[in-house]
């Protein structure tokens, strides 16, 4: 089985949500530590991968004001299955790895141990708290095919579609990705939710 190279892997990242439980703060600009959440990824995995691309659809010169190349959804308010879509189909390399924007942290060794454990289509994470299917390495092919049948089929939970494909659960254990979804998360985080860039 081919091993995907830095040069075939786009990073991709998942900015598309509402945070409704953050009264509507977009994610990806709340400042830690004096970074916004995405740049923070972007900077995270330095040469383990190629192109990076924000799967959006609200303050696109914002990221492109930072160098950022920005896809919006072809499917409007599908939620995380509409922002697979649009970096699969704006991805030019074939791997692609995801990460939502509002993660709280990943291991160090996360591309390359979904990289060495990945099956046909790719690999996803499990931490402690369970499967984390937007944490994933994806053969972008079967994801675009395996996007548009969910799609088709109106069928939106990812680890539904990741069931249907040959991809490896890969556990990370004693680790906790964790979710900025409430401010109880920036809390503890350490983030001011007044704070974006």
């Amino acid at each position: 089985m081919h091993t995907p190279l830095p040069d075939e892997l786009t990073l991709g990242l998942i900015a598309g949500g509402r945070a409704s439980r953050l009264g509507g703060v977009d994610k990806a600009w709340l400042m830690r530590g004096g970074v916004p959440q995405v740049l923070r990824w972007t900077r995270r995995f330095p040469g383990e991968h190629g192109p990076v691309l924000v799967s959006t659809n609200r303050d696109c010169e914002r990221y492109t004001a930072h160098g950022l190349a920005v896809v919006g959804d072809r499917h409007p308010d599908l939620g995380p299955i509409g922002g697979l879509d649009a970096l699969a189909r704006a991805c030019a390399t074939p791997w692609l790895l995801t990460l939502p924007v509002d993660l709280v942290g990943v291991n160090d060794c996360l591309i390359r141990t979904l990289v060495s454990k990945h099956e046909a289509d790719g690999a996803f994470a499990r931490d402690d708290e369970g499967v984390q299917p937007l944490v994933a390495l994806w053969r972008v092919d079967a994801l675009r095919e395996a996007c548009e049948a969910a799609i088709a089929s109106g069928e939106s939970a990812i680890h539904r579609m990741q069931a249907m494909m040959r991809m490896a659960e890969v556990a990370f254990a004693g680790f906790r990705f964790g979710n900025l979804n409430a401010p109880e998360d920036l809390l503890a985080a350490g983030i001011d939710p007044e704070s974006t860039a």
